[in-house]
């Protein structure tokens, strides 16, 4: 059997794998600015103060900087107050986790968000949440009367969610509904996550977040 010399082995691997090559996508680096024009802060120790991106970290799957935290970086004392109040809601509220997901994509479709959306739709799926429920929620005012897919408790906190949404004013009747299903405690927690991921939506809109 006529054996090849090394050369000639490197140069028939060079000719038949570097074609092969140039045809796979290079991984896209690290987006520099947002789609508004506003730059990132880099994913590294000099995005902002130690303890706080440390803290950021711990929240992220694989402790990678969301697009959300290296925007939110270029006011460490913000960044800051932001990340205690959404641990806390993400965390430690004892709102079901379905209830405050549902109110955040919902929001999301509201808002016409699509970074919210995108970054919850497997949290949303994780909390209980089915798929022909998540494809319902682009359409909140459809979900809201759809009581096939949707119990008591998901359609009142999505009507809830429409209201502060869209109206901030929220009608006795709505009040009342969700009263009837969730106690005070957990109604004052919905009430404080829905106003929280309006205020997200509106950031990640107003600052042109791209998804990760």
């Amino acid at each position: 059997m006529h054996k090849r010399s090394p050369a000639a082995v490197l140069a028939i691997l060079t000719l038949c794998v570097l074609p092969a090559l140039a045809d796979v996508p290079a991984l896209a680096p690290p987006k520099a600015v947002s789609r508004a024009g506003i730059p990132y802060k880099p994913d590294d120790d000099q995005a902002g103060p130690k303890e706080l991106v440390d803290a950021i970290r711990s929240r992220r799957p694989g402790g990678k900087l969301l697009n959300l935290d290296r925007m939110l970086l270029h006011s460490p004392a913000f960044a800051r107050g932001w990340n205690t109040m959404f641990a806390a809601i993400r965390g430690q509220l004892a709102l079901p986790g379905r209830l405050r997901e549902t109110a955040i994509m919902a929001i999301g479709s509201l808002n016409q968000a699509d970074y919210e959306w995108i970054q919850h739709e497997k949290e949303y799926l994780k909390a209980g949440g089915a798929p022909a429920q998540l494809a319902a929620l682009k359409n909140v005012a459809a979900a809201m009367k759809n009581d096939k897919l949707f119990d008591e408790a998901e359609r009142a906190t999505l009507a809830l969610t429409d209201e502060m949404t869209r109206n901030v004013k929220v009608s006795d009747a709505t009040l009342k509904r969700v009263r009837k299903v969730l106690p005070d405690d957990q109604l004052i927690e919905l009430i404080g996550t829905i106003s929280g991921y309006n205020m997200v939506s509106r950031f990640v809109v107003a600052t042109g977040l791209e998804v990760e």
